[in-house]
């Protein structure tokens, strides 16, 4: 068996390329492009996945484009032409349609080619790339792979939140209600981003994405959870720039993720 710990990190939501497919996203002020990117969650983690040596996968794509936590049928009338869903179910779904903060991003919806065409090129490769980390620790010898979802979010809900108006935890950890991965790992990351130094949030308001709900398959070995970051720990919400704490944020995510790794081989899932 390999002695490679089984596991892994992906980050959906950080890439800031507009494809040319879009073009409606190319003419955005940053303050409207940016308003719910994941942005610098890659930057942040990136010195601990070099360091510690944990695979990953991300993404290039902005998420207006495609939203890679989401699956290809979440989109209404509104986002693909034909789309049997009225509009409005998917406002924030597959290709958005509008921006958390209620701003129109899409003047009319796209034709079912391009929506091929970008699922083809944006949504196949990300996924294609997490099944193979699932598929390379199986194929080596581990029964159990665990994976962490990476995002950020806003630090006080909108409207179109389950939590208008509500003040945010640093972390928020969700496991699709329990069923996306056995208890023990849930247990783990928690602990581990609390050891950190983060005040720690479970299911609320975020309660796992499209990424949890594929991957997370406990009964066959498959332990996925999504774990949001608190964005005002970092950056400045309303220019979407850096701040100087985020030098602190990113020495944080160190210490959890080192701890996850080193009290992985330590869960006993049979118990």
């Amino acid at each position: 068996m390999s002695q490679t710990i089984p596991f892994f990190i992906s980050i959906p939501h950080s890439g800031e390329r507009v494809p040319e497919q879009t073009p409606w996203l190319k003419t955005l002020p940053e303050e409207i492009l940016m308003a719910d990117v994941d942005r610098y969650v890659d930057l942040l983690y990136k010195p601990t996945l070099e360091s510690l040596q944990i695979p990953s996968q991300m993404t290039d794509w902005h998420r207006y484009a495609v939203d890679l936590n989401r699956i290809p049928t979440d989109v209404d009338a509104s986002s693909v032409v034909g789309a049997p869903k009225p509009a409005g179910t998917h406002a924030d779904g597959y290709h958005w349609v509008m921006t958390k903060n209620e701003v129109q991003l899409m003047p009319a919806p796209m034709s079912e080619k391009i929506h091929e065409e970008l699922t083809e090129l944006i949504y196949e490769p990300f996924h294609a790339g997490v099944r193979n980390h699932y598929d390379f620790f199986k194929k080596n010898g581990h029964p159990n792979v665990f994976h962490i979802d990476a995002h950020s979010m806003p630090s006080l809900g909108t409207r179109m939140h389950r939590d208008p108006g509500e003040t945010r935890a640093d972390i928020v950890i969700s496991d699709c209600l329990g069923k996306s991965c056995h208890p023990k790992f849930r247990d783990l990351v928690i602990a581990a981003y609390a050891t950190a130094g983060f005040k720690v949030g479970y299911n609320w308001p975020y309660m796992g994405g499209r990424v949890t709900e594929q991957y997370g398959h406990p009964q066959v070995g498959q332990h996925a959870i999504q774990v949001e970051l608190n964005r005002a720990l970092y950056m400045d919400e309303r220019t979407k720039q850096l701040l100087p704490q985020h030098q602190e944020v990113r020495n944080k995510l160190l210490q959890a993720i080192a701890y996850v790794k080193s009290e992985l081989h330590k869960i006993n899932l049979t118990e």
